[in-house]
């Protein structure tokens, strides 16, 4: 009675053979369907019989015909080779859709980003064979970080600056800032080649201190300005430099739309500019999550096809 027992391979098998028996009329019939010789089925069969301990039918010169525990079992066994095509399906469709919940910290001011890996990654996690919830929460990065940390967010998009050990980082930009006045700025009709355009000349006008999280290297670039005003964002940034009372560093891609519009340029965008890298982050001791892999892997394929080097 092995096979009321445990299923193995060979029980499936043995159960295949008697639902093609059955469904061809005969052993001779079957030979052609199975690939196999009479006196094969015909132990294969011997063998099903001795393992649920009744005859399942009778063969010889009257013919072949089912026992009536060999209609029970035929019955028994398409619905299990049904459930196990069905279990198959099952398990190959979740290799192709994700279904879950995505939560993502993003700081803010970064949707303008030429290099869009983090929106092409969550559009092919949204494709319609997926079923992922997205829920986005624009933070400071301080926020997002400890979101992380604590399990709140499964993944955060901050500056590389200053992160505990405990987070795992995936590099995603490096975004190049310059040092920018407004069209009202007394330094707007300088040019970047005007001898006139002097650090000590950029250190009289008042400028603008950031408060959010920057590197080192931005941080040097502040130390020469006049800083008499803060901003807690990039936005805010942007609000004291069109006053056209202040110059500040604002990232390339925020700029863009007022440069573009003649409001806003760059000061001697050749030497006052510097970068901060932008990292996704993840906690190192994360629990295995298709929903988070597959994220993770749709942004790495963003970057290489837009940045062949990444």
């Amino acid at each position: 009675m092995a096979l009321l027992g445990q299923m193995g391979d060979y029980e499936v098998r043995l159960v295949r053979i008697f639902k093609t028996v059955v469904e061809c009329g005969g052993f001779t019939a079957a030979e052609t369907a199975l690939g196999i010789s009479r006196s094969a089925i015909s132990q294969h069969m011997n063998d099903l019989e001795g393992r649920l301990g009744f005859s399942l039918c009778q063969r010889g010169r009257g013919g072949f015909s089912l026992t009536e525990e060999g209609k029970e079992i035929y019955q028994a066994g398409l619905t299990l080779l049904t459930a196990l095509e069905d279990f198959k399906s099952d398990v190959n469709a979740l290799h192709h859709t994700i279904k879950g919940e995505l939560n993502i910290g993003i700081t803010d001011n970064l949707v303008t980003l030429p290099a869009m890996h983090v929106t092409n990654a969550l559009a092919e996690l949204t494709a319609p064979n997926h079923e992922v919830t997205i829920n986005i929460h624009m933070e400071p990065s301080d926020a997002i970080i400890r979101s992380v940390m604590d399990g709140h967010l499964h993944v955060g998009v901050v500056p590389d600056v200053n992160l505990p050990a405990s987070l795992e980082t995936h590099h995603l930009y490096d975004e190049p800032s310059y040092l920018y006045c407004a069209a009202t700025h007394p330094l707007f009709t300088d040019t970047d080649t005007d001898k006139t355009l002097t650090a000590e000349k950029i250190a009289s006008y008042p400028a603008i201190m950031p408060r959010y999280p920057l590197p080192n290297s931005a941080r040097e670039a502040h130390d020469s300005l006049n800083l008499q005003a803060s901003a807690s964002d990039r936005e805010g940034t942007a609000f004291l430099i069109l006053t056209g009372r202040f110059i500040g560093f604002l990232p390339a891609h925020v700029a863009a739309q007022w440069v573009n519009a003649g409001k806003m340029r760059a000061i001697d965008a050749a030497t006052l500019r510097y970068q901060i890298p932008f990292v996704m982050i993840t906690r190192n001791d994360r629990r295995p999550n298709r929903v988070i892999d597959a994220f993770l892997r749709f942004v790495k394929r963003s970057a290489s096809v837009n940045d062949p080097s990444a």
